[in-house]
């Protein structure tokens, strides 16, 4: 699957994304959604921080899936989900 970059100005908190394109003369929405998940949520501060992030991840809303995980920095990791219609629509284009 071919890949386009698209910049998001940076806010806090929950970004909801929604990007209509045209593939082919083919309409198609895509719903995004950008969160900051910072360390000191954790509740276990010590652990490692892949673990801090599975133990955030496990109580998401389960409509949405991780799509991508950002580069961390020493408050937060940004982490971008897709809504499950989204990710059907995505899988389908990818086989």
């Amino acid at each position: 699957m071919s890949h386009i970059v698209i910049p998001i100005p940076p806010h806090s908190g929950k970004q909801e994304i929604e990007i209509e394109v045209t593939i082919n003369n083919q309409k198609q929405q895509l719903h995004y959604r950008v969160e900051l998940f910072y360390w000191e949520d954790c509740s276990v501060p010590t652990a490692h921080r892949a673990d801090c992030i599975s133990e955030m991840l496990a109580h998401h809303d389960p409509e949405w899936t991780v799509y991508y995980i950002g580069t961390p920095t020493d408050k937060f990791v940004p982490i971008t989900f897709v809504n499950k219609e989204s990710r059907k629509l995505l899988q389908r284009l990818k086989d």
